[in-house]
């Protein structure tokens, strides 16, 4: 455990210093949100970041908001008229997102959609770039449904916490939906023919699938 903290902290004395926007929220969350370990932190936001920047995406879809870190690093790599939509079960979420992105100047940019992603993604009438899956884990093979033909061909979907704490190659209680809920979507994305997929093993695990 100890080996690991070091590590950690070497990749990140060694990677490009969270901005001072994203400090303060990371701050606040940590501070006076509930479970402030669903905040994407500075080495997975600086991913985020780095992908949508070499896109350079027109549309971006989000779907769990949080407090609005991750949804901040992807929208740096937008281009000059792309907009963010972003959607958040938790309307007691709403006032800290909006803060910050008011505070990075990005409020234009990143529109923000509270409720059932479910009941919401149908009425997107856009074609997206890029999509950073991170809400219900129960609900992964229905958001990928949902999503699918609004991506573009050549487009990305990021899926967040796809190894779930190690619990995906460990013995599971059928009572544990969250968990089931990944290893469905993790089946089913291995097993469609349309994309390609790779999963990278930072933080939490992080599936990058490319639509063919």
């Amino acid at each position: 455990m100890e080996n690991n903290f070091e590590l950690e902290k070497y990749i990140d004395d060694h990677s490009s210093p969270e901005d001072e926007v994203l400090y303060e929220l990371n701050r606040e969350t940590n501070i006076s949100i509930l479970r402030p370990r669903m905040l994407s932190g500075h080495i997975q936001g600086l991913l985020l970041e780095m992908l949508t920047t070499m896109i350079r995406p027109k549309r971006i879809l989000e779907i769990g908001t949080f407090t609005g870190y991750s949804a901040l690093c992807m929208a740096k790599g937008l281009s000059d008229d792309g907009i963010l939509h972003t959607i958040e079960l938790n309307d007691e979420l709403e006032w800290i997102a909006q803060k910050y992105f008011a505070k990075a100047g990005l409020q234009d940019q990143i529109k923000q959609h509270i409720g059932d992603a479910c009941q919401i993604i149908p009425t997107l009438n856009e074609t997206f770039d890029f999509i950073f899956l991170d809400g219900n884990k129960r609900e992964y093979c229905r958001y990928y449904e949902l999503v699918f033909d609004k991506l573009r061909p050549g487009g990305y979907i990021l899926a967040d916490n796809i190894l779930w704490d190690g619990k995906v190659v460990q013995e599971v209680d059928q009572r544990d939906s969250q968990t089931i809920g990944i290893l469905e979507f993790n089946e089913m994305v291995k097993n469609d023919q349309r994309v390609r997929q790779v999963i990278l093993p930072l933080r939490d695990g992080l599936s990058l699938i490319r639509k063919l």
